[in-house]
């Protein structure tokens, strides 16, 4: 009779067990109405350090930028991109040569999962309307 007892226990476990792994699986991330995943569109939370490190790759000389300002970080979505995502718009006015400036600029820079991903020219229509803030960080990078 000992054994009976035991497949009944196994039983049950093998019966528990399952219960807890559809458990699991019943909770998922939610998606957003677009069927994207949530995470995706994880706001940025280390925008700025992101953005100066970029910037880095982005220019061929980073060092002593005039005039920038930032944004902070606002879903939008362009026309390249067929979902909304984080992004922050960027006013600078980078070197030229070792001693002419280029003259003001202004660029959004696109988060996914809330990394950077990439910079994106012209923005006109993305940024427009964008509350600037000082971004002296991007001032003080050094090559």
């Amino acid at each position: 009779m000992n054994g009976g007892g035991a497949c009944r226990r196994h039983v049950g476990l093998i019966i528990g067990v399952a219960l807890l792994l559809g458990a699991c699986a019943g909770h998922h991330r939610q998606s957003d109405a677009s069927g994207e995943d949530e995470g995706v569109n994880a706001y940025p939370t280390n925008y700025k350090t992101d953005i100066l490190a970029g910037m880095h790759a982005y220019l061929n000389d980073p060092t002593a930028i005039r005039d920038a300002s930032i944004s902070e970080p606002a879903m939008k979505s362009e026309s390249t991109f067929s979902h909304q995502r984080y992004m922050v718009c960027l006013r600078f006015n980078p070197k030229k040569t070792a001693t002419v400036y280029e003259g003001m600029r202004e660029v959004a820079a696109v988060f996914v999962g809330g990394r950077f991903d990439q910079f994106i020219e012209t923005p006109k229509e993305l940024c427009a309307g964008a509350t600037y803030a000082p971004f002296p960080e991007l001032e003080k990078l050094a090559r």
